[in-house]
């Protein structure tokens, strides 16, 4: 007894709700525009899906193995400390690197701003223009061809094979005046292509002035063309060009048959993958560690039922934190100090907030409970939601809400980008949509009175379809708000449903593992798949044909739903614990389900037999 008052409840759920308010506020500040970030890189949707679809499934494999090694050696405390470390220091390994500069989206900064600096600017002694096709080409013909130099023409130093670093060559004006007879260029070097031509001019010197294979001179008209035996160096080249053509034929089978050579982007790609994978496998354990050790907390100190306080909390840490970024990226200009774009101040509030988490996880409420044996308690709950006809439907309906979410999740963004919508637009938007979801307890009075939670499922699925087809019909930057105030019951009201769905088939001290199925479900397993396939339909279709098709998905299932409950048998559970706890009150409300416990009968006869107290012996 002694033990259980040196236990500070009301202290220990204020330490757990800020914990969880800023984590949760730390991951939707990078999060949801993660995704925005791979397209500013130039990677394409595929390249997205699968690596948000890798990052879900990683989650879904490595989070319940991590929690129950630190359960298992005892070290959740170390654990929490070092995922909040580890997450901050690999998110801010991401900005290291670089774009890959193909279709890359500059989003709605002003990038012609960012074309033109005072190193690139006009002078008037320093000509520069497009320098050409690229390296790849060749030339096909080896005559002298004619470059005639004009005062916009380019100034490029010449690469001859053997130099490492061309030697920059400045032009002044005056002295493109002394060209006035076209120029030739020898092309017998196959090796050379047209990017490595450059003009050099001399006007100190009225001799003509040769580099490499390129005669200039303001005295000849007419230079005559270099045609000496190639060089040792030259055959080199060509042996390197011929092994170049070799490794690009290798590549030609990577990224599902697509790729012909490993170029800056698929090179981006998989470094992105590897990164992200690692981030979620540091990232992953945080979450359940911290959650199985309040639970086990408050189940010691008999205070369990208050352990979905916390709940709220995340919620509105997440709103907080989408929107708050939104606006404060907006009020940034397109890039910091000159060189870094503004995106990155996504991954440093993301660090900023894990790092105020640190000293509130180090006084962190977490207990374990030795006693208790929870390491088949997933595998349990599985065979629970397996053998219930009405749970496995509201699995389904889970995993599809999943699979049509990631759409939502990953490209939404894209199509509001896509129709002039900023950071302030995307964040003010997704804080509506949680603080909407947020909102749903309010109404589950009212709700459960005219729904029943099988029909609750079937509104919340049926919400989630009309947001979808709205976002594909996306006409301006704040035309998006109206479909965020259905995530009260896309979101909200499914997760109600599943949550009863949770009670109704779980058997006692399972509820939260049964709850984790469904969860994995739909968050993990479900968005991972999403998001491969949604990131090949983008690919191949567009944005408003990927909302589309989840619409047209979710929509069958909806109407199958109905019909499939209808069919499936009812299998009514008796949960003894709310019976014991329930008072007279409770048992006058609900004579209808009582008339069908058999428990609940002999239970008045017995008190019509023997007026003393009535006693149960498990």
């Amino acid at each position: 007894m002694k033990r259980i008052k040196q236990i500070d409840i009301k202290g220990g759920l204020a330490l757990a709700g800020t914990f969880t308010f800023l984590c949760c506020c730390a991951k939707a500040c990078i999060l949801p525009f993660l995704t925005l970030y791979f397209r500013q890189l130039g990677l394409t949707p595929a390249m997205t899906g699968i690596i948000m679809g890798t990052k879900h499934l990683i989650s879904l494999v490595w989070s319940p193995v991590a929690s129950l090694l630190s359960k298992h050696y005892n070290k959740r405390r170390m654990v929490i400390t070092g995922s909040l470390v580890c997450s901050a220091a690999v998110a801010l390994v991401l900005l290291l690197l670089p774009s890959a500069d193909v279709h890359r989206q500059t989003s709605y900064c002003n990038m012609s701003d960012l074309s033109t600096s005072p190193a690139a600017g006009p002078d008037d002694n320093l000509l520069l223009t497009n320098a050409g096709p690229p390296m790849s080409s060749t030339p096909t013909h080896s005559e002298v061809t004619t470059a005639p130099v004009s005062q916009s023409n380019v100034i490029l130093p010449i690469k001859t094979p053997g130099d490492t670093k061309p030697a920059p060559v400045l032009t002044s004006k005056a002295s493109l005046h002394m060209l006035q007879e076209p120029q030739y260029v020898n092309e017998t070097h196959p090796h050379l292509s047209q990017l490595n031509v450059s003009v050099v001019a001399n006007d100190s010197l009225g001799e003509p002035n040769i580099n490499s294979s390129v005669i200039h001179g303001s005295a000849s008209p007419l230079a005559p063309p270099v045609r000496n035996k190639r060089s040792q160096a030259n055959l080199e080249s060509e042996d390197q060009q011929k092994e170049k053509k070799e490794v690009n034929e290798e590549y030609r089978f990577e990224f599902m048959g697509s790729l012909k050579t490993m170029d800056v982007q698929h090179q981006l790609f998989f470094l992105m993958l590897i990164l992200v994978s690692l981030w979620e496998s540091v990232s992953a354990p945080l979450e359940w560690t911290a959650d199985d050790g309040l639970y086990e907390y408050l189940d010691f100190a008999d205070a369990s039922d208050r352990y979905g306080s916390t709940e709220v909390w995340g919620l509105l840490g997440a709103a907080c934190g989408v929107g708050g970024v939104g606006l404060l990226v907006s009020q940034v200009n397109c890039l910091i100090a000159g060189q870094t774009p503004r995106s990155a101040v996504h991954f440093y509030c993301y660090a900023g907030l894990l790092a105020l988490a640190l000293p509130v996880a180090a006084f962190l409420p977490l207990y374990l409970n030795k006693k208790r044996d929870r390491a088949n308690g997933l595998l349990k709950a599985v065979q629970l939601v397996r053998g219930h006809p009405r749970a496995l439907l509201c699995a389904a309906t889970s995993l599809l809400v999943g699979i049509a979410g990631s759409a939502v999740d990953n490209f939404l963004l894209w199509q509001m980008q896509d129709h002039g919508s900023s950071e302030l637009h995307m964040g003010a938007s997704l804080a509506l949509a949680l603080l909407s979801q947020a909102a749903f307890p309010l109404l589950v009075g009212w709700v459960s009175r005219l729904l029943s939670p099988g029909r609750v499922l079937l509104v919340g699925a049926a919400s989630l379809v009309l947001q979808c087809l709205y976002y594909s019909f996306l006409w301006g930057p704040w035309a998006v708000l109206p479909a965020q105030l259905l995530s009260c019951f896309s979101s909200g009201a499914l997760l109600w449903a599943v949550k009863v769905q949770c009670e109704d088939v779980a058997t006692l001290g399972a509820e939260r593992s049964v709850r984790r199925v469904y969860q994995a479900l739909s968050g993990d397993l479900g968005a991972g798949l999403g998001s491969f396939a949604g990131g090949f339909v983008v690919q191949r279709f567009g944005l408003a044909w990927l909302f589309r098709g989840a619409a047209a998905g979710l929509m069958v299932w909806c109407l199958c739903l109905p019909l499939l409950q209808w069919k499936a048998p009812r299998q009514r559970r008796i949960n003894y614990s709310r019976l014991l706890a329930a008072d007279a009150s409770e048992a006058s409300d609900s004579e209808s389900e009582q008339e069908r416990d058999w428990l609940d009968k002999a239970m008045e006869d017995d008190k019509s037999n023997n007026n003393c107290g009535r006693r149960i012996n498990h």
